[in-house]
């Protein structure tokens, strides 16, 4: 059902810390000109942790308008506490999105059996395709490969964000079960393809949309050549994004870009001048800036 290269939307601020509109919807016009496969916006790297659930529904609401029905939308649905994602899934469900990516519920460290129970409590009452999202680094917790096994019985939870930094574990959990694995880091997109996976939500396609589409297109139609070619094409930008904590380096470069203004919501600050001069010139080399 999802697959190819979904970008992980950035959600742009005026600099007054609002919500910049007439900047979100050049950008959603910039993926669907430039072949993105999908669009999942309030996730991580659209700092929904800083968003008020109002801000979170407006966000949802105006990319499902903007976009269209012409790619899919997957808007992250996801908290620490179960009612409130269910809250928040039943919303987008109600918005006419296209799935919703839940996060692994983050601070109360819930054991696999919570994670069982947190997930299919939602799915069990909106009845949605959900992507799960396993990203330890944010939650400090894991979802297993037989965590995620388990989860794939249940009908609508149809694929996981795959973000610990580990083809092993996406090989596990394509030998447990047939759910669809999406790489959630942008330099592992080609190994778990090559494992099973089906595509990407990307950080780098805020900026290379094209590029990160391609790459998942040639690996499909065969050509591994071509796919490895744009990888180590792009593993230096790869690398530039997280230069310092997501979304400050992908919004600093779509800034330079002129995108978007270079806004971030505390507790995140704009890079650093110095470790920007790291990636300015992997913009340029790319013909970005």
């Amino acid at each position: 059902m999802f697959r190819g290269s979904m970008v992980a939307l950035v959600t742009p601020f005026r600099p007054d810390f609002e919500v910049d509109y007439d900047a979100y919807g050049r950008l959603v016009d910039f993926h669907l000109e430039n072949g993105t496969d999908g669009i999942v916006p309030c996730g991580c790297t659209g700092e929904a942790a800083t968003l008020t659930h109002d801000e979170q529904k407006a966000c949802i609401q105006f990319v499902i308008e903007r976009v269209a029905g012409r790619v899919p939308v997957i808007p992250g649905t996801g908290s620490n506490s179960t009612k409130e994602a269910l809250l928040l899934t039943q919303f987008a469900k109600e918005a006419g999105a296209d799935g919703a990516l839940l996060i692994t519920p983050y601070y109360n460290k819930p054991t696999p059996a919570g994670q069982i129970a947190h997930y299919r409590t939602i799915a069990e009452a909106v009845d949605i395709p959900i992507v799960l999202y396993n990203v330890p680094g944010r939650t400090a917790t894991k979802m297993l490969p037989e965590t995620i096994a388990e989860l794939s019985k249940t009908p609508n939870i149809v694929a996981v964000k795959e973000a610990c930094g580990s083809v092993d574990q996406v090989s596990q959990i394509r030998g447990a079960c047939d759910i669809t694995v999406l790489s959630g880091d942008d330099a592992l997109t080609l190994p778990m393809m090559a494992v099973g996976g089906k595509g990407i939500i990307s950080v780098a396609a805020n900026v290379v949309p094209a590029k990160m589409a391609q790459l998942c297109a040639r690996f499909d139609a065969g050509d591994l050549a071509g796919a490895q070619a744009i990888h180590f094409e792009l593993l230096p930008l790869f690398k530039g994004l997280f230069l310092e904590t997501n979304p400050m380096p992908v919004k600093a470069a779509l800034a330079k870009m002129g995108l978007i203004d270079n806004v971030l919501r505390l507790p995140l600050t704009p890079m650093r001048t110095e470790i920007f001069a790291s990636l300015e010139p992997v913009l340029a080399q790319l013909g970005l800036v």
